[in-house]
């Protein structure tokens, strides 16, 4: 009985059950039955029209790079991470993957929500950088100047024993939080990096096998399940999913197996222990889509970029709230704030990750291309994820967007 509850549990361990929940919701919706959403799929093409205006504005020549946490390493024209990582002295191209994962692992765990008043203030430009850029380069920062690294000659590292007795203070002092610059679930942020130092730690069989134990050990875990230098991107996601599961705080387990962002609605069916459970895993696909191109530069083949789904968060569903593809069922739920765990964000953010596989193929026939030449993850990044940002700024003087989470720091 607990082999197979196990099974259950590993079955929702991947894109393939996120589309497939997603995907179940969305036909729920077309049929009525959700409790918070209805849905106006003739509002669609309004929709792609907006992301192909952002695309082409962005990438004019629709050479378009994957949504990943290196693009917002690159500030005012210059790929900061590229600079740095250029100039180093690396022995082999696994040891600048391990940094790299490193990096990318640390950074968007780093990456949830910041708040609309927190400006993180650039060193270089002297520029005062918000939200998720601002993170990013805060991260990139923190890397960069060894505060993960126990060696002091070697600071592009994170070492597991150092990140599990991070101080609060430090990620305070190295994200400039003050009274009068707050930053959204800082503790939930340090709590999660402490948890991931402590699971490494743990793991030197996984995390280890290169080095001494650290983040960016699981590259080789990844690099040793390629067949003849080809790796699936879905089997990145399992790993992270599999390896990083249980460092996520207070969250649903099925069989002792964290299920990670994963939450419950009652319509969804199954059969078995996994009826009602809507797995979303959208920091670990971010992750994922942000370890590919570290993967591509050691010199693996990913595929199966597209076995990947779209990101459900607040910028993806925003487009769709915003442009009345899903509409509220009760207007007044726009001016409520809602818990992560609540039906009208399950609800928002699946239906979110459905729309984005429908409005690709529009997207795709707008700009002629096929799944190969532009795959979900660089529609994402042409894309999708700046005209929500565009349209929330064009109805909200702030840019927030149209619902309002509640978030630990760990989720969006």
């Amino acid at each position: 009985m607990t082999e197979a509850l196990e099974r259950q549990a590993g079955s929702l361990l991947s894109a393939a059950a996120v589309r497939a929940g997603a995907g179940e919701m969305l036909e729920i919706g077309l049929n009525g039955g959700l409790t918070h959403f209805t849905i106006d799929l003739d509002r669609m093409d309004g929709v792609a029209d907006a992301v192909v205006a952002v695309t082409r504005k962005a990438y004019p020549t629709l050479d378009i790079p994957f949504h990943a946490r290196w693009r917002h390493f690159v500030l005012g024209g210059v790929d900061r991470w590229a600079r740095l990582a250029d100039a180093a002295s690396w022995p082999d191209r696994a040891a600048r993957a391990r940094a790299e994962f490193d990096l990318a692992i640390v950074s968007v765990l780093l990456d949830a929500g910041a708040g609309a008043a927190w400006r993180y203030r650039d060193a270089v430009t002297g520029e005062g950088i918000g939200r998720s850029e601002g993170l990013a380069i805060a991260s990139l920062d923190m890397f960069a100047g060894g505060l993960f690294s126990g060696d002091a000659r070697a600071p592009f590292r994170v070492d597991a024993d150092v990140l599990a007795k991070l101080p609060l203070a430090a990620l305070t002092s190295a994200f400039q939080v003050t009274d009068a610059n707050p930053l959204l679930g800082l503790e939930g942020r340090t709590d999660l990096l402490r948890r991931l130092g402590q699971l490494v730690a743990e793991r030197p069989d996984v995390f280890g096998s290169h080095d001494t134990p650290r983040p960016g050990g699981l590259f080789d875990h990844i690099a040793a399940q390629a067949t003849n230098g080809t790796i699936p991107a879905p089997a990145i996601l399992s790993a992270v999913l599999n390896q990083l599961g249980p460092i996520w705080p207070s969250r649903l387990e099925l069989a002792g197996v964290p299920l990670g962002d994963c939450w419950r609605h009652p319509a969804i069916k199954a059969d078995g222990a996994t009826a009602g459970l809507v797995p979303l895993h959208k920091l670990s696909q971010w992750l994922s889509y942000s370890l590919i191109e570290p993967l591509q530069r050691a010199g693996l083949e990913v595929t199966d970029i597209d076995g990947l789904t779209g990101l459900a968060e607040y910028r993806n569903g925003g487009l769709f709230v915003d442009h009345e593809v899903l509409r509220l069922r009760d207007a007044a739920d726009a001016e409520r704030a809602h818990a992560v765990d609540s039906l009208l964000v399950v609800e928002w953010r699946a239906l979110t990750v459905a729309l984005l596989d429908r409005l690709a193929g529009s997207v795709r026939a707008k700009l002629g291309r096929t799944p190969e030449s532009l795959p979900l993850a660089s529609i994402l990044e042409g894309g999708t994820w700046a005209a929500g940002r565009a349209i929330a700024f064009s109805r909200r003087p702030d840019g927030a967007p149209p619902l309002k989470v509640i978030s630990d720091g760990t989720v969006f």
